[in-house]
Order: structure tokens, then C-alpha cells, then sequence
């Protein structure tokens, strides 16, 4: 397998899912990575990645240095801030620089070498790569390092659930009358099955669902975990544990390595999805990849496990657009 020359550089904002789809995709291109964390000042924050003018000013004084030649051979950036600056990168690096862009820009793709979104986002041109989910570092591997790293959760009662907890978004309210829902339906489950609950917020959690878990998983087998508080993070444990993960619906994130682990994966939705987000659930659903939270007894599924193929799509590109430019010269 050919790897690209030279250097990459992976640009995100402090957006831990913009992270992990970034840094998942430059580990498969196995070259040299520098990880840029880039915060734009005000204008360009606001127009990102619109405003290109002065964009060498639009980092703080601090980050200026980062930014700065030699460029690299690849750029890969996930979010709208990063946006800006990968799209900076083409012509600062006279076209030598192979952009590339997770997540729609909201611009023309054109503007990148390559651009990857997700199949729910409707973008189409030439250069776009369309997975049906997110990047991630989820495979086999992954799963048994986590599994390594949290040998206590091998002794509790089966089946392990994990359970995902995300976060309010626009048109998903995940709040008190939520939470309660969602944990009487875990609560009876596992009164009729046994087994244990594995409870892991995330960053964007609220408060309240946090605070409505607390009482109701008091003397059932497992854990909650609410952040650096309950120890190190253990996401990778349940998640290579996990007899069955039960997500909310609002992180595509969330639901598209729950669904490379390999376990049923269970959702509970009480209210309509926005539509950009119910179509990236049909599409789960078609695949036979996502189900109801009080689903039967499901057996082992089929893996979502795109980041290899498409990080092999970006190799090829990066590789015919390096053999062109030599040609030219």
C-alpha cells in the first residue's frame, strides 16, 4: 500500500467530535501529523469559511506561528472554523497542499481537493466522499485495547448495556421528562433480563438528565460516569464490553461508532427528528443497524466501518493528484 509523502496536518477547533474524525482519518493515511488546534478570532469566526481576506490574521497572535510555512503535503479539517483554513491552504501552498474538508463547508466543494459528508447532508459533486456516518477510530483493534483497559467490567452481569447520553440539540430536547422515559425503559429491561448498565455522559450533557440517572441507577450493577470527576474516561471499556448499546438520537457521532462496535445498537425517540437527522436514522434503520430501545433480543449485527475505505478513497486521490503534478512539471 502506497503512503503519501510528506507531512499532514490535522486542523479542528476544541469540538472533541470534530477531533476524533479528523485524527481517525489522518491515522489511516499512516504519514508524519501535526495536530493544529485553530480557534479564528472574530470576524472570521462568524463567517468561517467565507472570509477569506486577511485569514492569516484571523488566529490569535499565539497560534500565528503554527500557520504558517512550510506547508504540508495534506491538510485535513473537520468543522467550519477548520474549514477556513484548509480552504486558506490551496492557494498558499500554490495548489501543492491536498485539502481536505469533514463535513459540509456550506460552500462550493470545489473550494477543497476533497471533501467528506456524511449521505444525510444531500452534498454532491465530484470530490465529495458520502459515508453513510461519521469517521471514527472504532475497529477490532480499538475495541480490544478497551477492553484492556477496563478488565473490571468482564465481571459484571450480562448483558452489559452501555448507555450513550448526548446532549440538547436543535429540535431534540433532551431534558427531565426525557430522561425519566428513557430510564424506565432501561430500568424494566434489565429487571426482566438481569444484567448491568453502563451510564457515560458526554461533554454536551445536561445537568438534569445527569441528576435524573443518579437516584434511578442507585443498586443496579454497573456505573455512571459524568466526567473526570468518576475517574478516566471509560467510553472505550463499554464500548468493547458492550452485550447491547442503547444511544440517544441526537449525536451522529455517537450512534455511528456505537454501530461499528458490532452489538445491537437501540435508540429512544419521543418526538419528531429534524429531518437532516431522521434521514441518517432511515438510512441506520435500512441497514439494519439501529433499533427501538424495547426491540427483542437481537443477535450480533453487521459493523459500520467506513473510515478505512474512505481514508483509502482520500490515499488514491491524494496519490493521482501528486503523479499529475509531476507530469505538469
Amino acid at each position: 500500500m502506497l503512503t503519501p509523502r510528506g507531512e499532514c496536518w490535522v486542523i479542528t477547533d476544541a469540538s472533541a467530535g470534530n477531533q476524533r474524525q479528523a485524527l481517525a482519518l489522518a491515522e489511516q493515511l499512516q504519514m508524519p501529523s501535526r495536530h493544529l488546534l485553530l480557534e479564528p478570532r472574530a470576524p472570521w469566526s462568524w463567517l468561517a469559511p467565507r472570509l477569506t481576506l486577511g485569514g492569516q490574521l484571523a488566529l490569535p497572535a499565539s497560534q500565528r506561528a503554527w500557520f504558517a510555512p512550510p506547508w504540508p503535503a495534506v491538510a485535513i479539517g473537520c468543522g467550519r472554523a477548520a474549514a477556513l483554513f484548509t480552504r486558506m491552504l490551496r492557494p498558499l501552498s500554490a495548489g501543492r497542499c491536498h485539502t481536505v474538508q469533514i463535513l459540509d463547508p456550506r460552500l462550493d466543494p470545489g473550494l477543497w481537493d476533497t471533501v467528506i459528508a456524511p449521505r444525510h447532508d444531500g452534498l454532491e459533486g465530484g470530490n465529495v466522499l458520502r459515508p453513510l456516518g461519521s469517521l471514527n477510530p472504532v475497529d477490532s483493534e480499538w475495541l480490544a485495547d478497551g477492553r484492556d483497559a477496563c478488565p473490571e467490567f468482564d465481571g459484571l452481569p450480562r448483558p452489559r448495556v452501555g448507555v450513550l447520553l448526548g446532549g440538547t440539540r436543535h429540535g431534540i430536547a433532551l431534558d427531565a421528562d426525557y430522561a425519566r422515559d428513557l430510564a424506565g425503559h432501561l430500568l424494566e429491561r434489565q429487571r426482566n433480563e438481569g444484567g448491568s448498565l453502563l451510564v457515560l455522559t458526554s461533554r454536551r450533557t445536561p445537568a438534569v438528565l445527569i441528576e435524573t440517572f443518579r437516584p434511578l441507577l442507585k443498586g443496579v450493577p454497573g456505573l455512571l460516569w459524568t466526567g473526570r470527576d468518576d475517574g478516566p474516561n471509560p467510553y472505550p471499556g463499554v464500548l468493547g464490553w458492550a452485550d447491547r448499546l442503547v444511544v440517544t438520537p441526537d449525536s451522529v457521532n455517537m450512534l455511528s461508532e456505537a454501530c461499528a462496535v458490532g452489538c445491537p445498537v437501540l435508540t429512544f425517540v419521543n418526538a419528531p427528528l429534524p429531518e437532516k437527522i431522521l434521514r441518517f436514522h432511515q438510512a441506520l434503520r435500512e441497514a439494519g443497524l439501529l433499533h427501538d430501545i424495547d426491540s427483542p433480543l437481537l443477535a450480533a449485527q453487521t459493523r459500520l466501518r467506513e473510515t478505512a475505505q474512505i481514508a483509502s478513497l482520500v490515499r488514491a486521490r491524494i496519490l493521482a493528484a501528486t503523479t499529475r503534478s509531476t507530469v505538469d512539471r
